[in-house]
């Protein structure tokens, strides 16, 4: 029999692998997405014709009742949020109802419309922010620092909570930094792979970036998507840390990413005090052990892999563009 799956978020960087992976696995997906004059779906162009796509709000109960309701599904995947760490210091109030109790108004919404559904939470190592303890497990209590990080916790947390209370099937995966090339123009590594293809086709000279000294575990979001799924496979719910278990900096980052264009980046990248966070998180590394273990879960694509991959991506659509 066809499973369902709902995907809310289903247009950013994870649902659109998400939804890649499940219609292979014979999935009918179903992706909420939010009623817009315009419509965002560049990721998903290649999937409009095999997904089924309905209006909901995660600001608004009763659309997200009526959505769950009417698809039936056997797995939800709560995916979208406010997730760039930087807008959350700009708009924390907007990322706490859409990151945090847009969080609550799903799990209402599978309590009340499909209680049997398998519920899948996108947790962050935003969570951790000053790390008590290195490298971070499920174990390692959370010190979140930025407006972004807070929700995210009380995301994780009510979904334990609904979990607990109501016997529901769900989790939380506590996923590390995960790019690709469909990572948003806003976040570090694709501003880097962008501004690298911008420099080799002479659009532009110099790269402005913050802290180039933080650390962060970078794994391929196709990769991590697999994950997401193998949780809801499980016979009991639990949560999850995904990750690589390897850090690298930023500028590693840039080194390997102007590298793969043949250019230097000490001769492009200028650090820029407008983009260091009020609050900095200067290392954050997954210990996967479990999800290895429990999930038979490891990542195919490697730092240098990644890097790669986003820099001829980028190159590429620059090419076409000419």
């Amino acid at each position: 029999m066809t499973k369902t799956a709902l995907i809310t978020g289903i247009t950013g960087q994870d649902g659109s692998y998400l939804a890649e992976q499940l219609l292979d696995k014979g999935y009918r997906v179903v992706g909420v997405v939010r009623r817009s004059s315009t419509t965002p779906y560049e990721r998903i162009a290649h999937l409009v014709d095999r997904v089924e796509l309905v209006s909901a709000d995660l600001l608004d109960q009763t659309s997200l009742t009526d959505v769950v309701q009417a698809a039936a599904p056997d797995e939800i995947y709560n995916l979208a949020a406010q997730s760039f760490v930087q807008t959350s210091w700009n708009q924390p109030v907007l990322t706490g109802e859409f990151t945090a109790l847009g969080v609550t108004r799903m799990l209402e919404a599978l309590r009340k419309g499909a209680p049997k559904a398998r519920f899948y939470q996108a947790s962050s190592s935003e969570q951790f922010g000053k790390v008590v303890e290195t490298p971070q497990r499920e174990s390692t209590p959370f010190y979140p620092r930025s407006p972004y990080g807070v929700a995210k916790v009380y995301g994780h947390w009510i979904t334990v909570n609904y979990r607990e209370s109501f016997d529901l099937y769900a989790v939380s995966g506590i996923l590390f930094n995960h790019e690709s090339p469909r990572r948003g123009l806003e976040f570090v590594t694709r501003k880097i792979s962008d501004g690298v293809a911008r420099i080799k086709l002479g659009l532009q000279h110099e790269l402005r970036l913050g802290n180039l000294d933080a650390r962060r575990d970078w794994g391929f979001a196709g990769d991590y998507v697999d994950a997401m799924w193998r949780m809801l496979q499980q016979d009991e719910p639990d949560d999850y840390v995904i990750g690589t278990g390897e850090t690298y900096s930023v500028r590693e980052f840039c080194d390997l990413a102007f590298g793969a264009a043949g250019l230097d980046y000490r001769n492009h990248v200028v650090q820029d005090e407008r983009f260091f966070r009020p609050a900095e998180v200067d290392l954050l590394v997954a210990d996967p052990a479990k999800s290895k273990t429990q999930l038979g879960w490891t990542p195919k694509v490697n730092f240098r892999q990644l890097v790669e991959m986003m820099v001829e991506a980028d190159l590429a659509r620059y090419h076409r563009a000419q």
